[in-house]
């Protein structure tokens, strides 16, 4: 794969952490907790409306062209006022002091008086169609590894609905999540490498875990990628999760963008200079097609129709790098319209779709040498919106890059979602207060600054005999109140830090979830260590079957058949396994107990401790060698 030499394409990402907090929700007394509880439902359909002055969003217009229809569950963790059917409270002063206290740990200043404001929201994620927010602090700095990052401004808003399922225009949602209060931290875009946006994030992640104050697990802290180069355009990748992927979300955007730039420069030196908007209905072309997609939507009384792409051919396939060029952003934006997607040229034939089809249609759209063309199978009206969409795309592509939402994807590339939000989503919130910052507030914050995380780091360090690597991953990955939690029940710092820093990502390379893995389960194993009821090379065999076989550390110990190592007949499994090895002993010698103790270890599944077993073993195996000199 090319290295990209990121400061001269003009690389530049800004970050938006949103971190959910503790306590209560924003704007009532329901706990800030997910509930699996569903105690009823209802249904809404949500419409744009313009702002103050008379604009409607151009994010909003196209989610209410998507006509949804949104199901809302009701739970223990939600009441009226998430359901819209009840004016919101007071503003959650815990949480207002919590984005404040964080404003001080980065330098910020606070503003005098904190007003809320409606951003709207039509995707369904609201009750209400817009989102409440409110502006706590400008101007912070972060400076790591001896550069400074701009906290540009520190909000608090309250968090969406989860959404739970989508079949067809039906979304369901739960009321639990919505209204939990969120700390949003927006930094400024001088973040000009990859690497750098993860540790930053890193850090402001380590920050919010530092106060206290934060909700942990899953779900728990999102973050937004702002990212462009030069020549390109400012995209949202909204809502990333996995932290150790942001430095791949900003290479694929990057790549992405340049893809989208060589595109606009070969449409220029083709001459293209605008799409003309002709469809073309061309269902009797496909009468008797082997495709299975078209000869399905045929036979159901949908029409296939067809669009002119000139001077496409050859730029909406993927190039050699397999770098994403323009068939799947036009097939990105059909499916906005209701479509699965649609077919074009440059991958075809395939599908079914054989070369005298795919002739007929270029005679039927009068398309050259140069021309591309794109078509969809559905009812007239949804055919012809989603081409309307494809022809408004392939016009952006003459324009290089649009400005767009885009939602990440597992694979650490993003797909297109809406068009980036304009200043006509705000307007003033009446329903709720104000609240004044005082400086009584800000002196009682300025005492409970908490520990930084290098301070935390040096702490560890110094009181658990831990080196700077093990300290700085338990601080990097939030693990560090656990650590201390688990040590003062008594159990050893090392095996505590080992089973953190190692086994934990190993369960998670094995593709488990090791979300459900809180302290009180691992605290569960690992006392079992101490306790010598079995070796420490069991914890994690049994965290593996806890987690497989959704099991308790109890019946997890009982089915692997573990009991005290003083129960435990050794010297058999060792004689047994020599037995089976002995001509291996006598031809490698002493050399011998290295490979022997992986197998006497998997005989013994975490029965015994390894320098226990590695110590008898050796003895044995001498005792062997001196049997036959």
């Amino acid at each position: 794969m090319t290295s990209l030499d990121y400061r001269s394409l003009g690389l530049k990402v800004g970050l938006e952490i949103h971190q959910q907090l503790r306590g209560k929700k924003l704007f009532c007394d329901c706990p800030a907790e997910l509930s699996e509880t569903v105690l009823g439902r209802f249904e809404r359909t949500l419409r744009p409306s313009a702002s103050e002055m008379g604009e409607v969003d151009r994010a909003a217009l196209e989610e209410a062209q998507k006509s949804l229809r949104f199901v809302y569950e009701c739970t223990p963790s939600d009441c009226l006022v998430e359901a819209d059917e009840e004016p919101p409270h007071p503003a959650n002063r815990e949480a207002i002091e919590s984005a404040l206290l964080f404003a001080k740990m980065v330098g910020a200043t606070p503003v005098h008086e904190i007003e809320f404001m409606r951003k709207i929201v039509i995707d369904g994620s609201n009750t209400a169609g817009f989102q409440r927010t409110a502006l706590i602090a400008m101007d912070g700095m972060l400076r790591i590894n001896g550069s400074s990052v701009l906290i540009e401004t520190i909000c608090l808003e309250e968090d969406a609905a989860r959404r739970i399922s989508e079949e067809g225009h039906r979304v369901v949602f739960r009321l639990d999540r919505l209204g939990i209060p969120l700390i949003e931290i927006a930094t400024s875009p001088d973040i000009d490498s990859p690497e750098k946006a993860r540790v930053v994030a890193e850090r402001i992640g380590a920050m919010l875990r530092a106060t206290k104050r934060v909700r942990r697990g899953i779900g728990t802290i999102r973050e937004d990628l702002n990212i462009s180069i030069s020549g390109g355009a400012r995209v949202e990748i909204k809502g990333v999760q996995e932290l150790d992927l942001l430095p791949k979300y900003v290479e694929n955007e990057v790549k992405r963008q340049l893809a989208l730039i060589s595109v606009r420069d070969e449409l220029v030196r083709r001459g293209v200079k605008e799409i003309p908007a002709i469809k073309v209905d061309v269902t009797p072309i496909f009468k008797n097609t082997k495709c299975k997609v078209l000869a399905k939507g045929i036979s159901k009384g949908e029409r296939v129709l067809a669009v002119r792409l000139p001077g496409f051919d050859g730029l909406l396939a993927e190039d050699e790098e397999g770098t994403k060029r323009l068939g799947r952003e036009l097939a990105m934006h059909a499916r906005v319209a209701g479509v699965g997607g649609i077919f074009h040229s440059d991958e075809l034939p395939g599908y079914g779709i054989d070369e005298e089809e795919i002739q007929k249609v270029r005679h039927a759209l009068h398309a050259e040498k140069q021309d591309g063309f794109a078509l969809v199978v559905a009812k007239e009206d949804l055919a012809n919106s989603a081409l309307d969409r494809v022809i408004e795309r392939a016009r952006q592509a003459l324009k290089g890059v649009p400005e767009e939402t885009r939602d990440p994807l597992p694979d650490g590339t993003s797909a297109y979602s809406r068009p980036l939000p304009g200043r006509a989503r705000m307007y003033p919130e009446t329903d709720v207060p104000p609240v004044r910052v005082d400086d009584a507030l800000l002196s009682k914050l300025e005492s409970e600054i908490p520990e930084l995380p290098e301070q935390t780091i040096h702490r560890l360090q110094k009181l658990y005999s831990l080196n700077e690597e093990q300290a700085n991953a338990l601080v990097r990955h939030g693990y560090d109140e656990e650590f201390e939690g688990l040590v003062r029940e008594g159990i050893s710092a090392k095996l505590v830090a080992r089973t953190y820093i190692n086994t934990l990502p190993e369960l998670k390379s094995e593709g488990l979830d090791i979300s459900g893995l809180g302290p009180d389960i691992i605290g569960g194993v690992l006392l079992g260590v101490e306790k010598g009821k079995y070796a420490k090379e069991a914890v994690p065999e049994i965290l593996r079957r806890i987690l497989k076989e959704k099991e308790t550390v109890e019946v997890a110990i009982e089915r692997l058949g573990l009991v005290g190592s003083s129960e435990i007949d050794v010297d058999r499994v060792i004689d047994e396994v020599l037995s089976e090895k002995r001509d291996f002993v006598l031809g490698k010698g002493e050399r011998a107990v290295a490979p022997l103790m992986g197998i006497v270890m998997e005989k013994l599944r975490g029965k015994a401790d390894g320098r226990t077993i590695n110590q008898r073993l050796t003895a044995k195996v001498r005792e062997l060698l001196s049997s036959v000199k």
